[in-house]
């Protein structure tokens, strides 16, 4: 079977995803990052839509790109206008990109709804359109956008649109599935009766609304097509298209089929960048590159996955760039544990496993989660096992909030003590009582360990932890935390948010101490 090739859209459809904006800049970092990648065409947007995607393609046209062609995306002339007179379709011909891929329709419906025109008519604007790009010297994928829903209603005139576009002189028919509701059986059945009808190589565009996408776009492989397009992360408009970040995956280590990927090893990697640069969270439960595709609770399925490591992943996490985590949690057992405890270098002294585990357990029962806060976690197993003891102790704070008609402003005041029992007693402002209150802390003990000023929050997160008990209710705070270099993530429990917060905001500047070795 010939190499399948990768059509990445995640520029052009993937920005047109609920909450994202790319700039021009992130748009040629991305599409130099896939481009490394091994990615085959890289659609970069719809030159005349607006000002942003006409000035990537300006620069885009003097980059270069070692592998990946770059596509201009743009919809088939309008009614009553020809070629030359069409903005669409000039401004793609004169985008500087080799490769055109244009949308027509496929679906009756649309034709005689949509575009009020007549049946043959839409014919001669699909023809009309690739003819003119073809001319002009640009590989041209015609996009049979509505094609299975238009095949559905009417397969005779589903075909005719797209012998229109092979006559004309198509280099691809891509077959879409617009809406995202067809099933994976009627998507094999009818590309493969596309693939055997015409010479022209077949293409697949699925949108992921009835979480079929990938599934359709390697039912569509299967039946002879030799182009998937998708996006990174699956990010689109309403629930977004395929994802790329499973397809490939799927194509090299489930169907055993070739691609132009230079190293699928590289795939967590651009996915996470690509989350990065869309300000986006990272879907954890991601297939293959998700923090949670390798992740292990069960205390059974931890003890099997270090005998064996395919008792419970079906694939080797490395292959993908991500890796086995292993979490700890009230379902642990001593396996898990143990594990655990290697991953952070520490030796288990058998005579604590139970001890650690029933704490373990017990917190987890008041609200505490160590899944996300592996520094407070290892806290505690160093406190039960190595007898670790805080090099400080808070003796009470106190918290002012004073409301004006211009704003509402915050004082923290604080008592803290060193090992050696001498006292600071210091307040501070902040923009809230937490933030107040960090500011306390922090001046109290920087006195005494001026390496902690190296410390600031980088993610304060909180989470009600039962609401029917409404304002009532435990909270759980999580602090992210970094020096500069390391980052690190803590918890704290408590019916009152100020108390939670400063527990963790403490676990975070002892464990600070801790790895600059000021702990024992």
């Amino acid at each position: 079977m010939d190499k399948i090739r990768i059509y990445d859209t995640t520029l052009r459809d993937g920005a047109q995803a609920e909450g994202i904006s790319f700039s021009t800049e992130d748009k040629l970092e991305i599409a130099s990052k896939l481009d490394i990648f091994g990615i085959d065409y890289i659609e970069g947007g719809w030159p005349a839509s607006n000002p942003k995607d006409t000035s990537f393609f300006e620069l885009a046209a003097k980059a270069s790109f070692r592998h990946a062609k770059l596509s201009a995306f743009g919809s088939t002339r309008r009614a009553g206008l020809d070629c030359a007179s069409d903005s669409s379709i000039t401004s793609i011909a004169e985008s500087g990109a080799p490769c055109a891929s244009i949308f027509g329709k496929a679906w009756d419906l649309h034709v005689t709804e949509a575009l009020r025109v007549s049946l043959k008519e839409n014919l001669e604007i699909v023809a009309d359109s690739i003819a003119f790009l073809k001319k002009r010297g640009l590989e041209v994928l015609f996009c049979a956008e509505h094609f299975f829903d238009g095949y559905a209603n009417s397969p005779d005139y589903a075909l005719a649109v797209l012998e229109a576009a092979e006559k004309a002189g198509a280099d691809w028919l891509v077959l879409c599935d617009t809406n995202g509701g067809s099933l994976p059986s009627m998507v094999e059945k009818v590309t493969g009766l596309v693939v055997n009808k015409f010479s022209s190589p077949v293409g697949i565009h699925t949108h992921n609304d009835a979480e079929l996408a990938v599934a359709n776009s390697l039912a569509a492989v299967s039946a002879g097509a030799l182009m998937v397009q998708g996006t990174i992360n699956g990010i689109g408009e309403r629930c977004g298209n395929a994802n790329l970040c499973s397809i490939i995956p799927n194509l090299e280590l489930k169907m055993g089929l070739e691609t132009s990927i230079a190293d699928i090893s590289q795939l967590t990697q651009l996915s996470r960048f690509v989350s990065e640069t869309a300000n986006m969270s990272l879907e954890r439960k991601l297939p293959y590159v998700g923090t949670s595709a390798f992740a292990h609770k069960g205390g059974i399925h931890v003890s099997a996955v270090l005998k064996n490591s395919k008792t419970y992943e079906h694939v080797d996490p490395v292959k993908v760039g991500n890796e086995r985590r292993i979490l700890i949690s009230e379902l642990s057992g001593n396996a898990s544990l143990r594990a655990k405890l290697n991953e952070l270098d520490i030796d288990l002294d058998n005579d604590c496993g139970k001890a650690i585990l029933q704490k373990l357990k017990d917190l987890e029962s008041q609200g505490y989660q160590f899944e996300g806060a592996e520094a407070s976690f290892e806290l505690l197993v160093r406190r039960i096992q190595d007898g670790l003891r805080p090099p400080f102790r808070v003796e009470g704070f106190r918290i002012f909030v004073d409301v004006t008609e211009a704003n509402v402003s915050s004082e923290a005041s604080i008592k803290v003590f060193d090992v050696s029992g001498m006292m600071e007693h210091t307040a501070a402002n902040g923009n809230g009582p937490v933030n107040a209150l960090d500011r306390a802390v922090r001046k109290a003990l920087e006195r005494f360990y001026p390496q902690l000023k190296d410390v600031r929050l980088v993610d304060y997160k909180v989470r009600v932890i039962d609401g029917k008990d409404a304002t009532e209710a435990k909270v759980r705070v999580l602090m992210r935390s970094t020096d500069g270099e390391e980052l690190w993530t803590t918890i704290g429990v408590s019916p009152n948010i100020i108390e939670a917060s400063l527990t963790a905001l403490l676990d975070s500047l002892e464990y600070k101490l801790l790895k600059t070795n000021n702990l024992s």
